[in-house]
């Protein structure tokens, strides 16, 4: 990449057309994106309207990039406030002296999962700034999908004797990004678990009429996402030490380095609560499609009594809070 590439002249119009619109297919040039879609035109349906910015480090890590993380984490959160993905944006900022061959491998990786996830990337931009004013790539993604009539899906629906259910293990994000660093020496084969939900969000979605929410556990991992519906919803949640789905070597990178795996990131672990008559079907639903196949209850929600917590039952039969993460543990992780 040169300045060149964001001057607004030839070399940008050839970049974008070369790397970008060739590969994404927008159905027009201009500056906006004009969209239509029968979902929309539903009685009593509602737009839903996401935007996220993803600086993560390395830009190319076990599992994923940039490029898929900035998809997954758009549809995503999406999805999780019941919506249907459907029309996506993209803007670039671009450090001079970027490898054109990286560019393509990272739009190559967003269309791939564009297309998985049933959406399309119809706008974008692209800026390019000097050496140093950047890091390689950076990338902020907007995104629009459809709320059907009928479906709210809140925190403050979180009500005692809910069960709360996770469809994948926990960690595996952040510790892929971690070992990718390399500046632990740490020798591990721990890829992302990025992946869009959509596709199991509207599974569960049909499969129960008691849905109350669900929060996909990026920042702050499980515990966060854990703490901020208990707090939307004034209630205490217990979960389970013994029903966590942590892979072992998530375990042990986070016994040699102090860290509490509650917290790392995900890219493709949500926590969901269902009433206690759909447990089994929402069960069910999850392991119909992949990346729901490790879904598990973890815990249940309780009276608040002495105010909205977090607490987890540990192994050795006693309980613990499980507070708001304070600060970052690790930073430029999505």
């Amino acid at each position: 990449m040169t300045l060149a590439h964001g001057g607004g002249g030839k070399a940008m119009r050839d970049l974008i057309g070369e790397v970008f619109t060739s590969v994404f297919e927008p159905e027009s040039s201009e500056d906006q994106a004009r969209l239509m879609s029968d979902a929309v035109r539903e009685p009593g349906a509602r737009l839903a309207f996401t935007t996220d910015s993803f600086v993560v480090d390395p830009v190319e890590f076990p599992g994923g990039d940039i490029g898929k993380i900035a998809v997954c984490g758009t549809v995503n959160d999406l999805a999780v406030g019941g919506a249907t993905p459907l029309w996506l944006s993209a803007a670039f900022i671009i450090e001079e002296g970027t490898e054109i061959a990286l560019l393509r491998r990272i739009v190559a990786s967003m269309k791939a999962e564009a297309d998985r996830a049933g959406v399309r990337i119809v706008t974008g931009d692209t800026k390019v700034v000097g050496r140093g004013s950047a890091d390689k790539v950076f990338i902020t993604t907007s995104g629009i999908g459809v709320i059907p009539a009928g479906r709210d899906l809140c925190a403050a629906h979180v009500q005692p004797g809910d069960v709360a259910i996770v469809n994948h293990v926990l960690g595996d994000h952040g510790a892929a990004i971690l070992a990718a660093r390399g500046e632990m020496a740490l020798s591990a084969d721990m890829p992302s678990d990025c992946a869009g939900l959509g596709h199991l969000m509207a599974a569960v979605a049909q499969a129960c009429p008691t849905l109350r929410c669900a929060r996909d556990a990026t920042r702050g991992g499980l515990a966060s996402a854990l703490n901020e519906i208990a707090d939307e919803a004034g209630v205490a949640v217990e979960i389970a030490e013994d029903t966590l789905p942590i892979r072992a070597e998530v375990k042990g990178m986070c016994e040699i380095l102090g860290l509490d795996p509650l917290y790392l990131a995900n890219e493709g672990t949500l926590v969901l609560f269902v009433a206690p008559e759909d447990v089994d079907a929402a069960l069910a639903a999850m392991r119909s499609v992949p990346e729901g196949q490790g879904a598990v209850v973890i815990g249940r929600v309780h009276d608040s009594g002495s105010g909205p917590r977090v607490t987890m039952r540990t192994l050795f039969g006693g309980a613990r809070i499980v507070d708001m993460l304070v600060g970052e543990q690790l930073p430029r992780i999505c």
